[in-house]
């Protein structure tokens, strides 16, 4: 089972939607996703919680956590989210960066966009590293 770590610095925006859409679209017994960041925030943001509803996915039990040594040694891809110096670096993980701008406090229509950005780069993701879509 291939790991992939999503991590942005408050892992309350970016990183949830990522890992959200991973899990939605990935075959679960080949993969999965779990986010984290390097400065969690206290909650998930409010507008992402808006956006992600709205394409029927419910992040109001998702809780931001730290991304530690722990955490890290069971990925195999981090994708950090453009968080520019204090993306974190982990030592052995095969690394990407999506420099996507952070969802918090943006008008809504800016929000989507950012959600919509995300959903396309995690599907091509999947069929670059030749997981299967789940059902």
């Amino acid at each position: 089972m291939q790991t992939v770590i999503f991590a942005c610095v408050h892992n309350a925006g970016r990183s949830q939607m990522a890992a959200a859409f991973f899990n939605l679209l990935a075959a679960p017994s080949k993969a999965r996703a779990v986010s984290a960041g390097t400065s969690p925030a206290l909650r998930v943001h409010p507008e992402v919680l808006e956006v992600m509803k709205e394409v029927g996915i419910d992040l109001s039990e998702a809780k931001p956590q730290k991304l530690t040594d722990e955490l890290a040694r069971q990925g195999q891809l981090l994708i950090t989210m453009g968080c520019g110096d204090q993306c974190p670096y982990v030592p052995g993980l095969r690394r990407d960066d999506w420099p996507l701008p952070d969802p918090k406090g943006r008008p809504m229509e800016e929000v989507r966009n950012v959600r919509d950005e995300i959903r396309t780069r995690v599907y091509d993701l999947l069929k670059a590293e030749g997981l299967s879509l789940a059902e």
